[in-house]
């Protein structure tokens, strides 16, 4: 019976693991963010009465601890936001004090709008924590032909700031 709790505890972290593409641009930006060879990357799990609370979708396959041996080193947000036609996957690190240390446009699918994943336009964020509020065209610079996606992109980062304040609040970051 032991051995069977064991198998399913197992079968049941590994399943929730983001796709392999995602995963590995991800473990780049880990180790280079991090400056990191190696590393432990645990999904942080939401219970779902309170992951019914957050602004954010935090789900047991988007939300990640970040350790290197026995050190928290900071956290990972994978999620993905609208663009105009499609949506594009992004990256959020984050400190273990929950202050963005970066932020990452992984896969973008349309034609226009690619500059949403530069690296100029994305420091922004950095440097930024749960306390901080983003408003588009004040303290987010627009860019022409990336409404949408610079929009969205916005809205998705106070939602994640909103969510993590709440989930410090309650003790659970």
């Amino acid at each position: 019976m032991k051995v069977l709790s064991i198998i399913i505890l197992i079968l049941s972290i590994a399943s929730f693991s983001l796709p392999k593409k995602i995963q590995k641009k991800v473990d780049s930006e880990i180790k280079k963010t991090y400056y990191v060879d190696t590393f432990s990357f645990n999904a942080k799990t939401i219970d779902s009465e309170i992951a019914k609370e957050l602004p954010s979708a935090f789900g047991v396959d988007n939300f990640f601890e970040i350790k290197k041996d026995s050190i928290h080193l900071g956290y990972a947000y994978v999620s993905k936001a609208p663009s105009k036609t499609d949506q594009f996957d992004y990256l959020v690190l984050l400190d273990k004090n929950l202050v963005i240390v970066k932020a990452k446009v992984l896969i973008y699918r349309e034609d226009y709008g690619g500059e949403i994943g530069s690296k100029r336009w994305l420091k922004q964020y950095i440097g930024k924590s749960k306390d901080n509020e983003f408003r588009y065209g004040d303290n987010i610079d627009a860019i022409s032909g990336a409404t949408i996606s610079v929009r969205s992109m916005t809205n998705a980062m106070n939602d994640l700031m909103k969510s993590l304040k709440i989930l410090n609040e309650k003790g659970i970051l």
